[in-house]
C-alpha cells in the first residue's frame, strides 16, 4: 500500500442524496473511491462486513431506526475501520454515545472540503510515518 493516504476504499452513509453527491466529489478528488453510498444504518452494517472498507463516512442520522452510532456500534463487534461521524447538529447526547465507538472525527454540516481531507489525513495519519 506504500506509505501515501491515497486510494482508500470509502463507505458513504448519507440519506441526503445531494450531501451524499457531494461527499462522494470530495472524496474522488481527494483520491479516493467510494465503493457504495447507502442511506440506511441496516446498509451500513451489511455493507461495512461485505465490502470491507477502510474509512465510513457516517451520518448521524438515517433513513431507517438504525441511527449511524447504533450502526457503528454493530460494525464494531467484528470490524475497527476508521469512522468519520457527519451530523446535522452537533448535540452532546450523540457526541457522548458517538465517543464510544472510537471515531476519527465529528463533522458538523455543511462539510467542507478541507475538514474532510484533515479528517481522512488524521484517520490514516499513523500510516505515514
Amino acid at each position: 500500500m506504500g506509505d501515501s493516504v491515497t486510494g482508500k476504499k470509502v463507505l458513504i452513509v448519507e440519506d441526503d442524496m445531494i450531501i451524499s453527491m457531494v461527499l462522494e466529489r470530495m472524496i474522488k478528488k481527494l483520491g479516493h473511491e467510494v465503493v457504495k453510498k447507502v442511506i440506511a444504518g441496516q446498509d451500513a452494517i451489511d455493507s461495512a462486513f461485505e465490502l470491507e472498507p477502510d474509512l465510513i463516512l457516517m451520518d448521524i442520522q438515517l433513513k431507517d431506526d438504525i441511527d449511524g452510532i447504533t450502526a457503528m456500534q454493530e460494525i464494531r463487534e467484528k470490524s475497527d475501520v476508521h469512522v468519520i461521524y457527519i451530523t446535522g447538529n452537533s448535540d452532546q447526547y450523540n457526541l457522548e454515545r458517538a465517543k464510544k465507538t472510537d471515531f476519527v472525527d465529528y463533522l458538523v454540516k455543511p462539510i467542507q472540503m478541507s475538514h474532510l481531507k484533515k479528517s481522512i489525513s488524521k484517520a490514516f495519519a499513523e500510516q505515514i510515518s
